[in-house]
Parts: structure tokens; C-alpha cells; sequence
């Protein structure tokens, strides 16, 4: 053999060398993390005017915020199942599953709203005691979960609904919906927490009003934009979305089931970690909750980031590009690292004025710097391991890996070391922050090494 005339093996690029990747990945995630900052600030907006109006309601409205803490986890699990299955379906260019698939996740959806919605009507004050022990902030937390409910089940279909559109790269419209809701919503707060413009002063209990009507909003304009706008998904189309196909159901049970498990298991205990702290003082629960509601308005940037990932990563398997699905990986991977870095640094330099916006006592206060500069500390290690473990080896139709590894380091490892810091070593609530938070730490080391086997890319269709 003549080896002087054989041409030289080319290797894949360590990272992606085409632009057109990073242009529809920055596009994408400037898109998603938009809506996802003004989606938070409706909640944010019930935080920071209660903080004003009173300490007890900005700690009630913490506490019932972890109920709908884990509902988002439902609705964030059957969202990301239709994702990581329909993104792949669409790669091959075949709407029909997807719309499939979308009722699939709509009926799965409507089943746990009602769910959700009987278990707070039924037991308010119980499931408010789970993560507080105070009386008068349970009693201010029932007034608002009697009409915040009510949001759950609009929350759970909105966000299924966004889910099938942005497995198809339709996300513009998820943006204009949040600001519209956030408009609504802080007019709605301002009048009626305050008692403005004539109307009466109804505390707390108004901001549960605001972001009722936001949430009743975000679903009417979401159903309208796919019933009049939409031409690309066409959800109602051919009757695909009521069509019953038992194959595709049990798809999708194999993909949601591992991801419900791992992203409940993980939201429940966020609030039993709350609670934790709702038990060592109400200034602890104060200062936590204004630490980690900025550490997530941050985090929603990097939820997007994991969003996206999922998208693009599902795309490219569907469309068969394997080789190609490296480097784009591998390329996300780093871009993860530093939006985390930037976050970090951006959380720590503006504690100071973030608390400044609320009215504290000035023990709470300080707690609240302390609590931020740790959560700032936490941010990078997040940053990484959520959008590769969520974003690229989840998206990429390993659904297993991240519920055992949630499993393992939130239940075997975090909780038990939370509690006895917390109440058998008693240690400073910095130091217990500090340990509930470490998961997003030690995650990393566990994310990269399977991330670097690429075990994690699988086919989940249907041959067509």
C-alpha cells in the first residue's frame, strides 16, 4: 500500500469550530434566560413588596413559595421529558410524535394539578407547619395559599405547553408572555398590598391576587399564540395531540419516570432544607429566604442554560450528528463554567445593596450578607454540574444518571449531614446554609466523569 498518498485522518475539533452553533446557542439562551428572569420576577415582585410590608408576610410568603418549590419540579419533569423525547423526534423532522407527545405530557399534567390543588386545599396549615413553626407566619402563609393554589395547575399546563414549543426552537413567545405577566403582576401588588388608588390594603392576600391573574394570563396567551400564531408546530393539528398511541406512552413513561423521581426527590428536599432553618429562628428564615431568592433569580440563567442545551443536544442525536454531539458538548461544558464564574462574582459584589432593599432587623440583615456570599460561593460549582447533568446528559436521553446521582448525594449524603449540623452540632446557620448547599458542589466531580465517557447519548425514537 502506498501509504505516502493517503491523506491524513482529520480529528474532531476539541470544541465546535462552526459559528452557526454559537449564534443559535447565545440566540437561544439570551431568549430563554429572559423569560426565565422576568417568568421569577413575578414571584420576586411578592417577595420584595411583602419584605417592605412586613417581616412575618415575607416569611410567609417564603414558606408557601416551597410548596410551589415542589410543584415547579413536577411541571420542570414533565416538561423535560417532552423535550429530551420530542427535541430528538423534531432532529428527524417528524411533528406528528411531537404533538403526540404534548397530549401525552398535558394529560400527565392535568392528573397531578388536581393532585397538587386537593392536597393544599385539604391540609394548608399542616403542610404550612412542615417548614415553620412560627404561628403568625402560618397563619398569614394559609391566606396566601388559598388563592395560590389555584396557580399550580396554570403554572404545570403553561409550562408544558412552552415545553413543546421550545423542543421545536419556538421561544420568543415564552419572553413576551413573562413581561406581560410581570406588568400585570406588580401593578396588581402595588394597588392591592398597599392599599393604592382607592383600593382596600389587603397585605399579603394581594399578592396572592397579582400573581393569580399573571398566572391565569401566561396560559390564555400561550393557548392563543398555538391556536392562532403558531405555523411550525401546528399542536392541533390532525388530531395528533388527543391521538392515543400506546408506544409513544410507554417512551415517554421510561424518560419521565427517572426524571420525576430525580428532580422531586431534589425539589422535596429544598423545603425540608428551609425548614431546617425555619426551625433555628425567624430571623433565619428571613435572611434565607433573601439570600436564596437573589442566588435564584441568578440561577434562572443557568436553568436556561440547561434548557438549551437539552434542545440542541436532543436535535443533533435525532438528526444522527454523533461526532458532532462531542464537541458541541464539550463547548457547552465550558460556556457553563464561566456564566458561573460571572454569576458568582456578580452575587457577591452586590449583597450589600440587595439586602438594603428590605426591612430587617439588623441581626437579619447581617445574616442575609453572610448567607449570600456562601450562596455565591455555591453558584459556580451549580453553574457546571446542573446544565451538563440536566441539560447535556439528561437531554442527551440519559434520564438514569441524574436521578441516582440526586438520589445518592441529596438523600444518603446532604440531608443527614444537614441535620446534625444543624440540630446536633448546632452549628451557625452560615455553616448549615453552607452545608445544605454542598450537593452543587461535589455533584461536579461524578457530572464530568460520566459527561466524558459520552455513554449518555442514546436514540429514544421510534423508527418512523
Amino acid at each position: 500500500m502506498n501509504t505516502a498518498t493517503e491523506r491524513p485522518i482529520e480529528k474532531d475539533p476539541f470544541f465546535t469550530r462552526d459559528s452557526g452553533f454559537y449564534k443559535t446557542l447565545f440566540r437561544m439562551l439570551l431568549v430563554v434566560a429572559m423569560q426565565n428572569l422576568v417568568a421569577y420576577s413575578v414571584n420576586m415582585a411578592d417577595n420584595i413588596m411583602l419584605g417592605v410590608y412586613s417581616q412575618d408576610s415575607l416569611s410567609a410568603a417564603a414558606t408557601v413559595n416551597q410548596v410551589f418549590f415542589v410543584v415547579q419540579q413536577f411541571a420542570l419533569s414533565i416538561g423535560n421529558a417532552l423535550v429530551a423525547l420530542a427535541a430528538q423526534y423534531w432532529g428527524q423532522n417528524r411533528p406528528g410524535p411531537v404533538r403526540t407527545l404534548t397530549g401525552i405530557a398535558l394529560k400527565l399534567g392535568v392528573i397531578l394539578s388536581v393532585a397538587l390543588v386537593a392536597v393544599c386545599a385539604l391540609f394548608p396549615e399542616p403542610l404550612l407547619y412542615l417548614f415553620t413553626d412560627s404561628a403568625a407566619i402560618v397563619a398569614e402563609g394559609t391566606k396566601y395559599l388559598s388563592l395560590l393554589q389555584w396557580t399550580f395547575a396554570l403554572f404545570i399546563l403553561t409550562n408544558v405547553l412552552m415545553a413543546a414549543l421550545r423542543s421545536v426552537g419556538i421561544v420568543n413567545i415564552s419572553f413576551y408572555v413573562s413581561v406581560v405577566s410581570l406588568l400585570v403582576n406588580v401593578g396588581i401588588n402595588y394597588t392591592l398590598i398597599f392599599g393604592r388608588f382607592g383600593f382596600p390594603e389587603l397585605g399579603i392576600l394581594g399578592a396572592a391576587v397579582g400573581t393569580l391573574t399573571a398566572r391565569t394570563l401566561e396560559f390564555l396567551i400561550v393557548l392563543a399564540y398555538i391556536l392562532k400564531v403558531d405555523k411550525k408546530l401546528r399542536l392541533f393539528s390532525g388530531g395528533a395531540l388527543l391521538r392515543r398511541d400506546p408506544a409513544l406512552r410507554r417512551d415517554y413513561a421510561k424518560v419521565y419516570l427517572p426524571i420525576m423521581c430525580s428532580q422531586v426527590l431534589w425539589g422535596i428536599s429544598v423545603p425540608m432544607q428551609t425548614a431546617i432553618l425555619g426551625h433555628l429562628s425567624d430571623d433565619a428564615i428571613a435572611a434565607n429566604s433573601i439570600a436564596t431568592t437573589f442566588y435564584q433569580y441568578l440561577k434562572v440563567i443557568v436553568i436556561a442554560m440547561s434548557s438549551v442545551s437539552a434542545v440542541m443536544i436532543g436535535s443533533a442525536i435525532g438528526r444522527g450528528e454523533r461526532k458532532r454531539v462531542r464537541s458541541d458538548a464539550r463547548s457547552m461544558a465550558a460556556i457553563d463554567v464561566a456564566i458561573g464564574c460571572v454569576l458568582a462574582a456578580t452575587l457577591f459584589v452586590l449583597r450589600g445593596p440587595l439586602v438594603s432593599l428590605y426591612d430587617l432587623t439588623p441581626e437579619a440583615a447581617e445574616m442575609a450578607r453572610s448567607l449570600i456570599a456562601v450562596m455565591s460561593v455555591v453558584m459556580i460549582g451549580m453553574s457546571y454540574q446542573m446544565p451538563v447533568s440536566f441539560g447535556i446528559i439528561q437531554g442527551g436521553g440519559d434520564a438514569g444518571f441524574t436521578m441516582k446521582m440526586n438520589l445518592i448525594s441529596t438523600w444518603l449524603i446532604v440531608m443527614p449531614l444537614s441535620f446534625m449540623a444543624a440540630f446536633w452540632w448546632r452549628w451557625p446557620v452560615e455553616a448549615v446554609v453552607l452545608v445544605i448547599q454542598s450537593d452543587q458542589i461535589f455533584k461536579g466531580l461524578p457530572t464530568y466523569l460520566r459527561f466524558r465517557k459520552y455513554q449518555w447519548m442514546k436514540k429514544l425514537t421510534q423508527d418512523g
